[in-house]
């Protein structure tokens, strides 16, 4: 038990708003892309308070290429005697049930697991959903960046085969539990947010191309394209540190992004908050996980002074963003 397990032991009265129990999860898949499968599970169930009560891992057969072999480092013949997605679902559900999910950067995992449950025809039985990454933002962690190994270095949890779903799992229960403790004793809101199933899933054939992983730059299967409406909120000005987002704010993106690109759009414009595809001296926020990047984006955001944050950050301000005025 750390010191500070110790001391919040002996000193904390334990908020009965928090949840009963947590599913820590893991999921490594093909890809990032919204046709992209999952090919490991793993999931660390715990009480109340942290503490490990089982857990379970699996393999996954994606019934298409592995995807980046070099960083899970599962091939196709690991994967193809593996059982199917919807053969594993009912397990994977129990496991879930009645938990708040954790996992680090959740709602990239929440999304995986919600596509593999619409294909399946089923629905996930998770309510909410808590990310790791929000939660040492929230405790104000000291921490370089917000990768899972810098948090579980933070806790002196020691990783010993990163990217293996089982591991990361394990890795991310150890030191969520102490991040748990020191959120009850300060009193800190956990930052649940609220988890959306899918209702809707068209299968489309994955064609691999010679030279390029399937998994890459894939169409959406899971829903039509569509062209957006226009904001119907003026734009209120720029973004300022720690205050909220406001509804008709135009928000930028640029890079890589975890969660698919299009999904980050879609749940800002739900918001309220207007996607614009160009920075100007009107952009109110620019969200990039480069920000250090050579993009034309990130060039102009620093030459017009836009305020830059990075995709967990801009997934949390998402939870809180303020009505347009008037």
């Amino acid at each position: 038990m750390t010191m500070l397990d110790d001391r919040t032991t002996a000193e904390t009265t334990w908020p009965t708003a928090y949840p009963d129990g947590y599913a820590v999860v893991d999921v490594e898949t093909t890809g990032l892309a919204r046709d992209d499968r999952i090919i490991s599970a793993a999931v660390y169930r715990l009480d109340a308070q942290g503490n490990v009560e089982d857990h379970w891992y699996t393999l996954v057969n994606p019934q298409r290429d592995p995807g980046p072999v070099w960083i899970h480092g599962l091939t196709s013949d690991m994967l193809q005697d593996a059982p199917l997605f919807k053969d594993i679902a009912e397990e994977f559900a129990g496991r879930l049930a009645d938990r708040v999910l954790v996992a680090h950067n959740a709602m990239f995992d929440w999304q995986m697991i919600a596509r593999e449950y619409a294909r399946a025809a089923e629905t996930a039985p998770v309510r909410q959903r808590l990310c790791t990454i929000a939660l040492s933002k929230e405790l104000n962690l000291p921490l370089p960046n917000h990768k899972l190994e810098s948090l579980a270095a933070h806790f002196g949890v020691v990783q010993q085969r990163a990217h293996h779903a089982l591991d990361d799992a394990r890795v991310l229960a150890e030191a969520f539990r102490p991040s748990l403790h020191a959120a009850a004793r300060d009193g800190v809101r956990l930052p649940l947010l609220e988890c959306r199933p899918l209702t809707e899933w068209s299968d489309s054939p994955v064609t691999p191309r010679i030279g390029r992983q399937a998994s890459y730059g894939g169409s959406s299967s899971w829903r039509p394209s569509r062209k957006r409406p226009p904001c119907p909120h003026p734009n209120p000005g720029r973004f300022e540190d720690g205050k909220p987002l406001k509804q008709g704010m135009r928000i930028a993106f640029s890079g890589d992004t975890s969660v698919d690109r299009e999904l980050l759009e879609d749940r800002a414009v739900e918001a309220g908050l207007h996607v614009a595809t160009s920075v100007s001296r009107l952009t109110s926020l620019l969200v990039t996980n480069d920000p250090d990047s050579a993009t034309s984006k990130t060039v102009k955001a620093k030459s017009f002074g836009t305020p830059v944050v990075d995709e967990a950050a801009f997934t949390q301000l998402l939870r809180d963003v303020a009505a347009a005025d008037g």
